[in-house]
């Protein structure tokens, strides 16, 4: 793997995000977090899993620069593997915890919200989903996947505002569940992920399947639509023009 770090020790397998200076999300990060996280649900060995990033980004979300020089019929094939992605998060049999070390946004948030439980970084990290804020959309997935985490009327709150919340501000919302010092981010994360691998497989993933299906059920019904509807959005002029000024340093 290129930008997908993969560790396993004592049952637990952390997966950290390694591109760059944001981790930014392109196809070729999507796929190797998709084969991980695959290989990840048939490995006898492994309980629970972090996903994480490095420095002082989660994930910015997606590449936009890059992905401006893809095709329609290019972009629109890694919207799919995007999607494709969250759901299966969302569906992984084993507890999946996110450790939230920096900024969490729009495509970052995303993966964030598909996980079991997020523990985010105190400090000057922000976690949202800001699309609105260059004339963006989101997709029906991860508007399920929000309001099945926050409710209907925190996750309208959060997607007209296209605010990018503090630490303390998405504990308050339930878009993150605790909150900890920099040093102590890791080892909280691994706390909570070791206590729920430590319930049987079995069990675990039939209490996951049944608390997620009608979510993962909705998604399926809605979610080509949704990125039919996101194309002509991001294709649109007003929107080219407000992505043509994002720039990734």
């Amino acid at each position: 793997m290129e930008f997908v770090h993969l560790s396993i020790q004592a049952g637990l397998a952390e997966v950290r995000l390694e591109r760059g200076k944001v981790n930014a999300l392109d196809d070729r990060v999507v796929d190797e977090l998709s084969v991980t996280f695959r290989e990840l649900a048939d490995d006898a060995r492994v309980r629970a899993a972090i996903l994480t990033g490095t420095g002082k980004f989660f994930s910015f979300g997606f590449d936009i620069p890059k992905l401006l020089g893809y095709s329609k019929d290019a972009f629109a094939e890694y919207l799919g593997r995007f999607t494709g992605l969250y759901r299966e998060l969302y569906a992984h049999p084993k507890p999946v915890v996110a450790a939230l070390n920096g900024h969490a946004v729009a495509g970052g948030c995303m993966l964030a919200t598909a996980c079991d439980a997020r523990i985010m970084a105190a400090g000057k990290a922000k976690v949202g989903l800001n699309e609105l804020g260059f004339a963006s959309s989101v997709f029906a997935g991860s508007v399920a996947i929000l309001t099945s985490l926050v409710g209907a009327r925190r996750a309208q709150e959060i997607l007209y505002g296209g605010k990018l919340y503090s630490a303390e501000e998405a504990l308050s919302l339930g878009l993150v569940d605790a909150v900890v010092s920099e040093d102590h981010l890791l080892d909280a994360a691994r706390d909570l992920a070791r206590r729920h691998g430590t319930q049987a497989p079995a069990a675990f993933r039939s209490m996951k399947e049944l608390l997620r299906r009608p979510v993962l059920e909705d998604i399926c019904a809605r979610e080509p639509q949704s990125i039919r509807d996101f194309l002509e959005i991001w294709y649109s002029e007003p929107t080219w023009k407000q992505l043509q000024k994002i720039e990734i340093r």
